[in-house]
């Protein structure tokens, strides 16, 4: 269970750790983070999905480590394996590419580090297992001038070099502490947030969804008070307040009970719309929404949602949103869904892809999918900005986001 104190995996600075089977990537893994956390062995190919460790390397702050398998796992399962690997690229801040320094870089460990740097995702390389070569400085030397990215001699068996590694981590690290805010440029210090959250069947027992715990996070770092109150509450709420408040949150679900008890001249959004803005593109997601109304027979809409749940009897996105779409497009439309890490290499069979609010997934992962979407030439909107479509209040959710309002107004 994740408390309010904890990082969401979306929110750490991610590397990745990437090499041929048998390079020590595991090991690695278990010396930066000083405990057994992943599997290791002499047999290749041990590590076959992606592993992920929370850790804290100062002064990045919280980073998830993510194990791979290798990139030349060979058969059947060795190529599923390998696309599983190739998924973490969309995601990672950081790549550490390791190299056997028994076997020495090969054209392999070359090429890949070509591809990180054509990808423009930073990266590092470690000559591991240096404690069984005798001429260290020389494969050091030769393997900078093969990949031409930074390399660091270690040994996750003695601990050699890690605190080395630990330091070009840090020193390479492109962490962007800018990224586009979430509520933080729609309150002052001071400001009152209201927040809506129903308490329905899908929210954990015990929590909050991670949507509402990272928007109150985000405003109480800022110096401004946030005020939590279920859909049937806010009119009272708001009736006990000594002013209006800068804006009020809620969860799209209770769009049409919120829309209708907040006064006209107080802003209203959603979670949805907030992290569809903070890690996608909100005007391309409003954009994208009135491809709906021009749906023919037969379309296909793809839902995507980035989290794997339990479905609900009225689940949103197997439900309510297919039922929505076809009271607009007519009853014709199929559907397809995918959820977690999952997105389709080919999206030329869809005519619309409605993505989730995206809380579990990080800016970078948003953004593959989104020029993914354009290159294929797809229309992409947000759960959020679909239903307040759907619900006639689009205008008014979209007015704290001026560039986004004027996407709509232009059509």
């Amino acid at each position: 269970m994740q408390s309010m104190n904890e990082t969401p995996r979306a929110s750490r600075f991610a590397i990745g750790l990437f090499g041929r089977r048998n390079a020590g990537k595991s090991s690695l893994i278990n010396a930066l983070a000083g405990q057994d956390v992943a599997v290791t062995s002499d047999v290749a190919g041990t590590t076959t999905d992606p592993v992920y460790k929370a850790m804290e390397i100062l002064p990045i702050g919280p980073v998830v480590l993510i194990d791979t398998a290798g990139l030349d796992d060979t058969g059947e399962l060795g190529r599923l394996r390998v696309e599983k690997t190739y998924e973490v690229l969309r995601k990672i801040d950081l790549a550490l590419v390791v190299i056997d320094a028994e076997a020495g870089a090969s054209e392999f460990e070359i090429n890949f580090a070509a591809e990180l740097v054509g990808r423009k995702i930073a990266c590092v390389g470690v000559l591991n297992k240096c404690d069984r070569l005798s001429a260290g400085e020389d494969a050091l030397n030769e393997a900078e001038k093969a990949l031409k990215i930074p390399i660091v001699r270690a040994s996750a068996r003695t601990g050699e070099g890690i605190d080395e590694l630990k330091k070009q981590i840090i020193a390479s690290s492109a962490y962007d502490d800018a990224e586009p805010a979430l509520v933080a440029d729609l309150v002052r210090a001071g400001d009152i947030a209201v927040l809506v959250t129903p308490i329905d069947n899908a929210a954990p027992k015990g929590r909050l969804i991670l949507p509402q715990q990272q928007t109150i996070r985000d405003i109480i770092e800022n110096d401004a008070v946030a005020v939590i109150t279920k859909e049937h509450e806010l009119k009272l709420t708001l009736g006990r307040l000594a002013e209006p408040p800068a804006i009020v949150i809620t969860d799209s679900q209770a769009f049409l009970k919120v829309s209708a008890d907040t006064p006209p001249d107080v802003p209203l959004t959603s979670f949805s719309i907030l992290f569809a803005r903070r890690n996608a593109d909100l005007a391309e997601m409003v954009r994208g929404v009135k491809r709906i109304e021009k749906l023919r027979p037969k379309d296909v809409v793809l839902i995507a949602e980035g989290c794997s749940h339990h479905r609900q009897a009225d689940d949103i996105g197997k439900v309510k949103i297919p039922r929505w779409i076809r009271q607009i497009a007519g009853a014709d439309i199929a559907f397809e869904w995918v959820s977690g890490a999952q997105f389709p290499g080919d999206l030329s069979q869809y005519a619309v892809i409605v993505h989730c609010g995206s809380c579990m997934l990080n800016r970078r992962e948003m953004q593959f999918r989104l020029e993914k979407a354009r290159a294929s030439g797809v229309a992409i909107t947000n759960s959020g900005v679909l239903i307040a479509y759907v619900q006639g209040i689009l205008p008014r959710v979209l007015s704290p986001f001026p560039a986004a309002l004027l996407e709509l107004e232009q059509g």
